[in-house]
């Protein structure tokens, strides 16, 4: 009578046992997908990492395409362009910079015939500084007026194949930063020229 009693009782119990362990699982199953997303989530809002930053320049807000700046697109063969804007006198500092981003340009090896570096004046150079120039693969050209309305400071540009100015280099106001600034612009068009299957 009592083995037949507790069989029953035997029969509850591995039920009860099962659902728990099947509660268990779905519970350990909803944390193991929920838990990176919520931490994921805590990790944006408290910028406990860099927010994605890969590129060294700064990102324009502003549409700016080289029609707006007042230069023939077409002119350039969907290549990438290193655009300096040169400040208004051209001094050592701005010769310098002149240089610097020369470098960068040949430094590209390979990747060179994929991009042209222009340089926009405001006012006549002098035949010493076009004489150093025509020794370097600089474009030269006249800043439109047009650019002007759009560039207020002396800066380089990346431009991509389809015309567009996208990202920013700040020239540095000391000369001794000039070797890292360099840096930084090779290390973008890389990671671009890396990447993109145009131009």
């Amino acid at each position: 009578m009592n083995s037949e009693s507790s069989e029953p009782n035997s029969e509850v119990v591995p039920a009860n046992k099962i659902q728990q362990k099947n509660r268990r699982s779905l519970l350990l199953l909803i944390a193991v997908f929920a838990l990176p997303i919520i931490i994921a989530k805590f990790a944006l809002e408290g910028e406990w990492l860099a927010t994605g930053v890969t590129n060294n320049g700064t990102l324009l807000q502003d549409e700016l395409t080289l029609t707006k700046l007042g230069l023939d697109a077409s002119a350039y063969n969907e290549q990438w362009l290193i655009l300096y804007a040169l400040p208004a006198t051209c001094d050592i500092a701005c010769q310098k910079t002149l240089e610097t981003v020369h470098n960068t340009y040949v430094a590209l090896g390979k990747e060179m015939p994929r991009v042209t570096p222009v340089a926009l004046y405001q006012n006549e150079l002098s035949s010493e500084q076009l004489t150093r120039i025509s020794k370097s693969q600089w474009q030269l050209m006249a800043m439109p007026s047009l650019a002007k309305q759009y560039i207020s400071k002396s800066q380089v540009l990346i431009v991509d194949p389809l015309g567009n100015a996208f990202l920013s280099h700040e020239i540095p106001e000391d000369v001794a930063q000039l070797p890292q600034f360099g840096k930084q612009i090779i290390a973008d068009m890389k990671k671009l020229l890396k990447y993109s299957k145009v131009g």
